[in-house]
């Protein structure tokens, strides 16, 4: 399939798929140096105990991925791009790539980045790279054998900034989890509804119920985007970090606000 990807400020996707970094942020930014993750840090650690919300405070009408107040840093990546200039007519975006799955990540003015994340017990591995070639990793080994492991993460993410789509899931049983609904009673829960471009929207579910699950992609407003057609990429992770995990990663042109597609039927387990 033939696809026209928007122009370098808006391809996030573009970038991602064609395994290059255009000069769209700071220029300069090249060396690992460069990025200092505050956490998570290379090494051992163990969570048992600590404090995590999934689901993110939202105050319309603008609503980007933010860290919940209190959130524990063992659930949670953030850190600053050193050297970052001041002022910038938009913020840039970057690639976020948590165990294998790649998600956007919204960098600051002053080169700030943080969202909440839930690991996983075991072996985890975060990196950033930036729009300019900067990339940074970081591994570690979270020994809290106690932790819940989500066995099916669906994730949204565009590539056009100022615009609002949204991810919507139906459970077998019915129970339709997006932002107007965000936790359901069979488990399922939407981390937070972003409003402000890129995303990314992710669903989780901890024991999701055998049977037929549907993903919907609702481009919700458009804002001030000026973009022919923003591309959305929804990933389906199934048993994550076990041997019997399983990715799918689904490409959906939106060519305009009102649009509702669905963007995968599949089967669990």
């Amino acid at each position: 399939m033939s696809m026209r990807f928007p122009r370098c400020n808006s391809g996030w996707l573009r970038r991602l798929a064609c395994g290059v970094t255009l000069s769209c942020g700071w220029a300069g930014l090249t060396h690992a140096d460069t990025i200092d993750f505050s956490v998570p840090l290379n090494g051992w650690r163990n969570s048992t105990g600590n404090t995590e919300r999934y689901t993110q405070d939202v105050h319309y009408p603008a609503v980007a991925v933010n860290t919940p107040e209190g959130q524990s840093v063992n659930a949670m990546i953030a850190g600053q791009i050193k050297a970052a200039p001041k002022a910038k007519a938009r913020s840039p975006v970057g690639t976020l790539v948590v165990n294998g799955t790649p998600m956007p990540q919204r960098i600051e003015e002053d080169g700030r980045f943080s969202r909440p994340f839930s690991f996983d017990t075991g072996s985890n591995a975060v990196e950033l790279r930036t729009a300019d070639g900067a990339r940074k990793r970081v591994q570690f080994y979270d020994a809290n054998s106690g932790k819940i492991h989500p066995r099916l993460r669906i994730l949204l993410a565009w590539d056009t900034d100022g615009t609002d789509l949204d991810l919507h899931v139906i459970s077998p049983d019915g129970y339709h989890t997006w932002y107007g609904d965000r936790v359901v009673p069979n488990g399922g829960a939407l981390d937070v509804d972003v409003t402000t471009g890129y995303g990314p929207e992710i669903y989780s579910n901890a024991a999701p119920l055998p049977g037929t699950y549907l993903v919907y992609v609702n481009y919700f407003g458009q804002g001030g985007s000026e973009a022919d057609m923003t591309v959305a990429q929804v990933t389906i992770i199934t048993n994550e970090d076990t041997p019997s995990e399983k990715r799918e990663i689904v490409v959906v042109p939106m060519r305009g606000a009102g649009e509702l597609t669905l963007a995968k039927r599949f089967e669990f387990p």
